[in-house]
């Protein structure tokens, strides 16, 4: 196994890997050494179409399959649950555009899958995963509900108990991941989980199981949330609610599989505990505290 990196971050990691040092914005020549062949590439960090196109051309005599980890936020429309493979994808309104954006993301995404394709026709593989969890996720986009959950009492929760919500385990999504490449997969995947219809208030009931904790939830309604400006992680207004309820059929149909949902819960919360750092996303016990209050004056 190659990784091709550089160097800058964590660069001890995976000794028993070999490691090529360099930039794919302008420093993929290395890559065209010789000495080096490939069954697959799996390209993690992908967010510019000329860097995309750039670095499959630079490894189309190289490598049989192109792997490209691309994202739900791909599609044009989450208005509608259900969304699968052949829903249209976003469209850039300026294609020259490189800043990464709320706005911009899914389109570049969208278009880094069209420009890996361009360059290795017939021998990519696409994968959309939505909401990658599980230990060493820097972002706490889903570690907040079960570290908020474990520290107990009354709990804002947002809006509908019954809206669903998906994510995947990193874990999984990487075993599936090369899976896929051992199978010599090609196409388009949506990627998340899990396989069942798992709605807010189960995933959040499930943190409360795994972490004993007495930890009691009040449902606040959405249009008071926007009115005041609440940005919750792993949850979204229902005019995009079809971003976490996305169709994954076919991935199960060729072999996705989920670990218990509680042992993603326990794996995080463990990690997070461990790790020590202040939470990146959600709620501070402050404000929380604040629009409780609100809500219930308002109730």
């Amino acid at each position: 196994m190659t990784l091709f990196n550089r160097g800058k971050s964590n660069p001890d990691l995976f000794p028993n890997c070999e490691h090529i040092i360099g930039d794919r914005d302008g420093g993929l020549g290395v890559l065209q050494d010789h000495r080096w062949e490939w069954d697959a590439v799996i390209d993690t960090c992908g967010y510019l179409p000329r860097q995309v196109h750039a670095a499959a051309s630079a490894l189309a005599h190289r490598v049989n399959r192109y792997i490209f980890i691309s994202s739900i936020s791909a599609y044009a429309d989450f208005s509608q649950m259900g969304i699968d493979e052949q829903s249209p994808t976003a469209v850039l309104e300026d294609e020259t555009v490189e800043t990464v954006t709320n706005e911009t993301y899914g389109g570049l995404k969208a278009a880094c899958e069209q420009a890996a394709e361009q360059a290795m026709e017939g021998r990519v593989l696409v994968i959309r995963p939505g909401l990658i969890v599980g230990p060493h996720d820097a972002i706490d986009r889903f570690t907040y509900w079960p570290y908020r959950v474990a520290q107990g009492g009354e709990m804002l929760a947002p809006g509908d108990a019954g809206q669903q919500t998906q994510f995947v385990d990193v874990r999984d999504l990487a075993a599936w991941t090369i899976h896929m490449v051992e199978e010599q997969k090609t196409g388009i995947y949506n990627a998340t989980g899990p396989d069942y219809t798992l709605s807010m208030g189960q995933f959040l009931e499930a943190c409360r199981q795994v972490t004993g904790s007495d930890t009691r939830f009040t449902w606040v309604k959405e249009d008071f949330l926007t009115s005041h400006d609440v940005d919750l992680p792993n949850w979204v207004p229902d005019a995009y609610k079809g971003l976490l309820a996305v169709n994954c059929q076919k991935a199960f149909q060729d072999g996705l599989r989920f670990r218990p949902l509680a042992q993603t819960i326990r794996d995080t919360l463990a990690w997070k505990r461990a790790d020590g750092s202040a939470m990146r996303v959600g709620l501070t016990p402050e404000q929380e505290q604040t629009l409780l209050e609100a809500w219930h004056k308002k109730s």
